[in-house]
């Protein structure tokens, strides 16, 4: 009986850590009415952008990084309020044509999307390729 008891609660907790350990499974980016859904998930990210050539890198062309373009939110309605889930989501406007973009993490840390296995070699940058119809 001890024995079975002391088996569940390792099983129990064995499982709660290996699910914490799962990254939820994102789509990579793709049209709406409103625009191009970008998502990223960065659980432990103070803040989240979209850097790309759709806006100038984040100003990086001309300047400094601005973690105003290309903001990302962890709430899921592109508001204020933190959710907590690690999922960055923002909606932006895009016409038809080709892209190339990154996430940017704090503002310091850049990442090919994991979600999007399209990517194009830009000199000594890798970044990943949206194509919007």
């Amino acid at each position: 009986m001890v024995r079975n008891i002391i088996l569940t609660m390792i099983f129990l907790i064995t499982g709660c850590v290996v699910l914490r350990q799962v990254k939820p499974r994102l789509p990579a980016p793709y049209k709406t009415p409103h625009g191009v859904i970008f998502q990223f998930y960065a659980p432990s990210a103070k803040y989240v952008n979209v850097a790309g050539d759709f806006n100038r890198w984040c100003g990086t062309q001309d300047g400094p990084f601005n973690p105003n373009l290309g903001k990302m939110y962890d709430d899921g309605t592109h508001g204020d309020r933190k959710a907590g889930d690690g999922i960055w989501t923002t909606v932006i406007p895009l016409n038809p044509g080709v892209y190339q973009y990154k996430y940017v993490v704090n503002g310091t840390t850049w990442y090919l999307d994991p979600s999007n296995p399209e990517t194009r070699q830009s000199g000594a940058f890798t970044n990943s390729l949206l194509r919007v119809e």
